[in-house]
């Protein structure tokens, strides 16, 4: 049975269409929605005494094993309804937490969706032992001095304070493993976005992997991280993160601190957004929401308009009077526009680069081949002498590492090296019009 209530104050209206999408992913069988209007809700049982005994009868008539509520219910409020309907009732917080606990794969994911949990149970306890709260005084009925309750509470904080500890540690590994990154200069992306807009599509259409992806809220729960080559850029790490949704509860937030903060630390975020989504203006504001209460907001972002075949728009992109990529759009599940996000990528995280005509004798075949691989040449010509003219475009970090793997001096490779002005070779704008043609790096 669900139960949603159009509530006067704007901040705390819901989605009804989006809450039986939650109950789906969570494996409930809605048997009927029963909707509402209130100005505030009631204290004792969030709804008022007409709705409870419309849902009661409900209940009853349909045999529901559990009614969900599309609101935050306090938990004296749960224990009252349970008392009423006599059957379980989960609110909106705890519907998430059991589509988290589904989910999990991995032992940090674990680890997160079970502080969740408990910090959520721990507000629930009181009165769930109630035949055994007191204890009586005078000989022979003195007890062993902790209620069941009080014993509770006390496994609840040890359990806890466990699994803080462990994640502390995960958290530790994520930043060795980024400050590693850091020292290599490999930047990081991490893909962000309202559930189900298309990030994990993205991601494997990005870096030809297999992370699950599913058209329900939340399939991604674990963060993945893959590196890829970006062409006129070299290597990044992608990072494929949990979707975001309006209200997520704090709990989760909280919980999900070491797997957040891989957004928060990236170099640049991609909001993916699903531009057939007839919320999608309001699932921006709640992304920027949580991005801003994790501390990511002043990161720089590219915004993803994904699932443009929807829409039968072509994949384009566009820019402001400057000339600055403002939204790429795209379809990830088709695959149809990969070059542009490639194109974007580039383009806002290659600020330092090194490009120009770069003279190579036939002897400097690796060096060459390593260019190459790097998909940094954007064209390449010999003259008669049997020296080859690799016009690259490289991040000049990439450009020192490559130089001193060969055992040159940065500077000897640079004396090489014809500033492309001069020659009037292509500009890279130029190269990629052109190549635009023919197959990309990303459907090669």
């Amino acid at each position: 049975m669900l139960v949603h209530l159009d509530l006067s104050h704007e901040a705390e209206r819901e989605d009804p269409r989006e809450f039986e999408e939650l109950v789906l992913s969570a494996g409930g069988d809605p048997l009927v929605l029963i909707g509402g209007h209130r100005s505030a809700p009631s204290p004792r049982y969030f709804v008022g005494s007409g709705k409870m005994e419309e849902i009661r009868q409900q209940v009853q008539l349909l045999d529901a094993e559990i009614v969900l509520f599309n609101h935050a219910l306090s938990p004296s409020q749960e224990r009252n309804l349970e008392a009423e309907f006599q059957c379980r009732v989960l609110d909106r917080t705890g519907l998430i937490l059991d589509i988290f606990a589904q989910r999990a794969r991995t032992h940090e994911g674990k680890l997160q969706v079970e502080l969740a949990q408990l910090r959520h149970m721990s507000t629930r306890l009181v009165r769930g032992w109630t035949h055994l709260e007191r204890q009586k005084g005078g000989i022979g009925l003195r007890g062993p001095g902790e209620t069941q309750l009080e014993t509770d509470r006390r496994l609840l904080r040890v359990r806890i304070q466990s699994i803080t500890r462990r994640l502390d540690r995960v958290r530790k590994q994520r930043d060795q493993g980024r400050r590693a990154r850091g020292r290599a200069d490999i930047p990081t992306v991490s893909l962000v976005g309202y559930t189900n807009a298309g990030k994990s599509t993205l991601f494997n259409a990005l870096t030809q992997s297999e992370v699950y992806a599913a058209d329900q809220l939340f399939a991604t729960l674990d963060p993945t991280l893959r590196r890829i080559t970006v062409p006129d850029l070299g290597l990044i790490v992608l990072a494929d993160t949990v979707g975001f949704i309006r209200h997520l509860p704090h709990k989760l937030i909280e919980a999900f601190r070491a797997t957040l903060e891989e957004a928060a630390q990236s170099d640049l975020l991609i909001h993916i957004i699903d531009c057939a989504d007839s919320e999608r203006d309001n699932n921006i504001e709640q992304v920027k929401l949580v991005l801003e209460e994790i501390g990511a907001h002043n990161i720089p972002v590219l915004e993803v308009y994904n699932k443009v075949d929807l829409l039968e728009r072509e994949p384009e992109i566009d820019r402001d009077q400057t000339g600055a990529i403002t939204r790429i759009w795209l379809s990830a599940q088709q695959q149809d526009g990969l070059p542009l996000a490639m194109e974007g990528l580039a383009e806002l995280l290659g600020t330092d680069l090194v490009e120009g005509l770069l003279l190579l004798t036939p002897t400097q075949g690796r060096l060459r081949a390593a260019f190459y691989q790097r998909q940094v040449v954007l064209s390449e010509s010999f003259d008669e002498g049997g020296l080859a003219h690799l016009d690259i475009c490289i991040p000049r970090n990439d450009f020192y590492r490559l130089a001193s793997a060969e055992g040159l001096q940065p500077e000897q490779l640079l004396a090489q090296l014809t500033p492309r002005a001069e020659t009037g070779a292509k500009t890279r704008a130029q190269a990629r019009t052109e190549a635009r043609g023919h197959s990309s790096p990303v459907e090669q």
